[in-house]
């Protein structure tokens, strides 16, 4: 494994308050632009279970590692809370076309929560990673399958089981189908991060 030169965590540095170069409204604009990556992944067709009707299998939860992994902790939240903010005011931005107040009420609400949960962890593990030394690669990865994958089953298992009627061991068990999907989108979030940063610049 090599030995990474250090860094901050995030992939986008933050903008420097002073210098004046900077434009000040540099972060809002990339919560609008991973929330928009968010949202335009939710076009892309989703999968649904025979076995587990209203929770697919979407492509967004890569969009929410990578706000975690580009944005950081903090950031990486609040893009995926301006998506469901958005989403709740109607626009049909979940995969199939939902939107609207409903989607926090019914089985996928947890994950729903999970994607803040998990956008923040991912962040906050690839942040910590990094400070020690471990290579841009291998931070991703590990915070996307931690983060990324339980950050999200946490809260959203306990309530698709409640929300479902059903007991918790079969809501955990059900959810598994999801799993290698979303290690996979782990591994492509990783790949992502070491080829973008090699490329993007440093805003």
């Amino acid at each position: 494994m090599q030995t990474p030169e250090p860094s901050s965590g995030e992939l986008l540095a933050k903008p420097d308050p002073n210098n004046p170069n900077n434009n000040p409204y540099l972060g809002l604009v990339r919560l609008a632009m991973f929330a928009a990556l968010i949202a335009v992944m939710g076009f892309i067709p989703k999968l649904d279970l025979p076995f587990l009707a209203g929770v697919p299998i979407t492509v967004q939860t890569l969009g929410v590692m990578m706000a975690g992994l580009f944005l950081g902790a903090r950031q990486g939240a609040l893009a995926v809370l301006l998506f469901i903010f958005v989403v709740c005011l109607g626009a049909p931005f979940l995969s199939g076309g939902r939107g609207g107040l409903g989607v926090l009420f019914g089985p996928t609400a947890g994950f729903l929560i999970g994607w803040v949960i998990g956008a923040f962890l991912v962040g906050l593990i690839f942040t910590s990673l990094r400070k020690m030394r471990i290579s841009l690669y291998w931070a991703a990865l590990v915070a996307c399958l931690i983060g990324g994958i339980a950050g999200i089953y946490l809260p959203g298992i306990p309530w698709l089981s409640w929300r479902a009627g059903m007991p918790l061991d079969k809501a955990a068990l059900v959810s598994l189908a999801f799993v290698p999907g979303d290690v996979i989108k782990a591994f492509v979030a990783a790949w992502l991060a070491r080829q973008l940063e090699r490329e993007l610049p440093k805003l």
